[in-house]
């Protein structure tokens, strides 16, 4: 039973929280004397685990402890280290501009025809770096890349001057 402190209307369903005729928070009424406003937030009871586990293991292997630090050796004054021949990666950057801007041409490039923008840039930045792989292939890399951006920018040109070369036929033709 639940009981308005406001009104004193009493009410029997337990779902009801709030007062129908003033909107006051119910309070629970225990055997007709008043318990505080009724919530449902009590908070969950405590559960105690059991004790911890020991966890010390009194079989353990003993061995040899790791090796100090010890630092590197140095070399004297005027003697320099071992040579080791580093080899710099091929730079492939107008490659993979090339193919980046021939895919986003091809895909993305339609919307708005901004595909005229991005393929004339796959196209140069392709064909230089195929200019530079061809003459320094040691330096330059990519080539495949580079091949990929020229042709997917290529593609993309083709299809959009058949495509506004039909529409201006359809546009244009008598019916």
């Amino acid at each position: 039973m639940k009981k308005c402190p406001r009104c004193g209307q009493v009410y029997s369903d337990a779902d009801i929280n709030f007062c129908l005729n003033d909107g006051e928070l119910l309070s629970r009424s225990v055997d007709g004397a008043d318990a505080g406003p009724a919530s449902s937030d009590d908070p969950p009871p405590t559960i105690f685990m059991d004790q911890p586990r020991q966890t010390t293991q009194l079989d353990w292997q003993t061995g040899q402890p790791p090796a100090p630090y010890q630092r590197p050796m140095a070399y004297p004054a005027g003697q320099a280290g071992p040579v080791v021949p580093l080899r710099r990666s091929q730079d492939m950057t107008l490659a993979i501009v090339s193919l980046s801007f021939g895919l986003a041409s091809i895909t993305i490039g339609w919307c708005c025809s901004m595909g005229l923008l991005f393929s004339p840039i796959a196209l140069v930045t392709g064909g230089i770096a195929l200019y530079f792989n061809r003459n320094d292939p040691e330096k330059y890399g990519g080539k495949g890349f580079a091949i990929a951006g020229v042709a997917t920018s290529s593609i993309f040109l083709v299809l959009y001057i058949l495509l506004m070369l039909l529409y201006g036929l359809a546009l244009f033709l008598p019916r």
